[in-house]
Formats: structure tokens, sequence, C-alpha cells
């Protein structure tokens, strides 16, 4: 950015800051409920086209530059700005948590709280049938064995039948001896090039984790380039990604297809969620979360702030 952009982008941000959707004095005698986000940003603010593309990309999180012309998208523009900012203000150096050992620690953590709450982990236990009676699944049939239940909550590998394929993802797993160059020597970090910067329809996402996380061996960094496939090359797609890493070791490729369910799982109860995407960040896995949780029970999930210690005694 040069001199006078800072300072438009710097007014703008005091402005995210400053927002409260019921009091008008915060909203500038914009019209938020009319306007887009490209009038808020570069007609009112007079920002360039490179620091919308930052801005609504790295911060802001939008998969695409649909989210520009919607009007009354700028309530949820700044509501995902300042979630951003929130997130780097709680965790200080940066807005995401980076689980140590892995993912593979989430479904562990999810065993240890099934064991106190009364539910039951099975592991390596193929799915041989699904049980339905009057159309709606009660079970699980595994080995001569069925677990009953209310209803089943699963990724589209399980339900071919019941889910409609979305496009195509393709990821690098390259191994690194060094951080991203260019990033302070960052022991994580996520990078989002904004697919107009590109020429391309998808944006591209770099995440980087490291020894640090318990992930790789001492000293060595892992980095994960990810995009939807739009072309017969989508090697050649993850290009811009690949070259700011530096000196690469290995190279691992893998292309997968993306489903999403064909319907909401409320009439036989099977709760199928999409495929992970190309984005790094998890945002869209939170949403789908959410999603599959409130077609189960109907309602919103609603997180409460943990009850304080003298609470709980009491």
């Amino acid at each position: 950015m040069g001199l006078f952009e800072k300072r438009r982008c710097q007014k703008f941000l005091q402005f995210v800051q400053n927002f409260e959707k019921d009091d008008p004095k915060t909203h500038n005698k914009f019209d938020m409920s009319k306007k887009t986000p490209k009038e808020l940003m570069s007609k009112e603010f007079g920002l360039e086209d490179d620091t919308i593309d930052f801005l609504g990309h790295s911060l802001a999180l939008y998969l695409d530059d649909d989210y520009l012309s919607r009007p009354g998208e700028c309530y949820n523009l700044i509501e995902r700005m300042r979630l951003y900012a929130e997130s780097l203000a709680k965790y200080s150096k940066s807005p995401y948590i980076y689980p140590l050992y892995g993912l593979g620690e989430l479904p562990q953590a999810f065993a240890r709280l099934s064991a106190i709450y009364g539910g039951t982990y099975m592991l390596n236990k193929p799915v041989d049938e699904i049980v339905y009676d009057n159309g709606k699944a009660i079970g699980v049939k595994s080995e001569g064995e069925v677990a009953k239940c209310r209803f089943i909550v699963a990724d589209p590998s399980y339900f071919p039948e019941k889910v409609k394929k979305t496009g195509q993802v393709i990821r690098a797993i390259c191994i690194l001896n060094h951080p991203i160059p260019d990033t302070n020597n960052a022991d994580s970090c996520q990078i989002v090039i904004p697919q107009k910067q590109v020429k391309r329809h998808s944006d591209i996402y770099v995440g980087c984790i490291s020894f640090a996380h318990n992930v790789v061996p001492k000293g060595k960094y892992l980095a994960i380039v990810s995009t939807t496939v739009e072309t017969n090359d989508p090697k050649k797609e993850l290009a811009p990604g690949l070259a700011l890493l530096g000196n690469i070791t290995e190279t691992l490729y893998s292309i997968v297809d993306t489903y999403e369910p064909v319907a909401d799982g409320t009439k036989d109860q099977v709760f199928i969620s999409t495929s992970y995407d190309a984005t790094s960040h998890f945002e869209t896995t939170c949403q789908d979360v959410l999603s599959i949780y409130k077609r189960i029970t109907g309602k919103d999930l609603v997180l409460k702030p943990k009850e304080q210690e003298g609470e709980q005694q009491q």
C-alpha cells in the first residue's frame, strides 16, 4: 500500500471496529441494508482493488468475489472482519489455533468426551449395512453386530447414493527444511492468494505447520498448498502457491472429488457432511458442523462460556 492508501485502509478498519448494527450513528450515514460491500469499500472509503482483495479474502475469508455485489452483505463482511480481529487479539500471534500433534488429536479428544458422557467409541469396525425402519436409520450393522442409534452422522464416502459431486480439490503436501520465506521465520502461517491476483475463479491456499506442533521431526516444516481444480492441468494451478515456499525437499500430490448431500437428512435421519474443500483455515468445516447440528436438533448451536469454578462448586 502507498501512504494515502494506508490512511484510507486505517479509516475503514476503524469504522469496522466502531460499527454497531443497532446504532445508526456508527454507520456514517451509509445505508448498510441496501448497499454492497463494493460500494462500501470502494466508493465510501476509496480503497483500491488490491486492498479490497486482501481484506475480503485474507481477513473476511470469502471464497470468491460474489460477495462484493450482494446488497446487504456489508453486515456479514464487518462481522467476519471483526471475528478475525478479535481472534488475533485473543491469541496474540495468530487468529488461528493449530492442534498439537496434528488433527488426529481432535478424534482423540472426542473419544475422551464420549467416555465421560457415556458414549462408546468403536474403532476399526467396517460398516456392513445401514439398518432402516420405515425409511429411517436406526442402526449400523458391523461384523454381525448392530449398533442402534436415533440418527447417523457421516461423511459422503459412506453414502455415495445420497450425495452429488461438486468438483475436485488438488493438494500438494510439501516437506521443507526451512520456514516459508518472507514470513519472519514463522513456525506456522496461513497464506491466501486471491483469485483475481492469479486470474482464477478460486483462491489458492497455503498452510504451514512445523516441528513446533509435533507433526514433523525437529527442524522440518510441512506446507500444504491447495485449490479447487479448474483446468485439465491441476498441478500447474498450484504453481503460484508452490513458488512461495522456496526449496522443497519432497512434494506429494493428491486430487480428490468433493461431494455434498442431496437432502438435509431429516427424512431418513442420515445427516451427511460436505467434503473438505480447498480452504486451509477450516471455517467452512465449522459452518458445516453448525449446519449439521441445526438439521439434527432444529435449533442453532449456542456455545456458552464455561462456568466459573465457584459456580460449579455451588
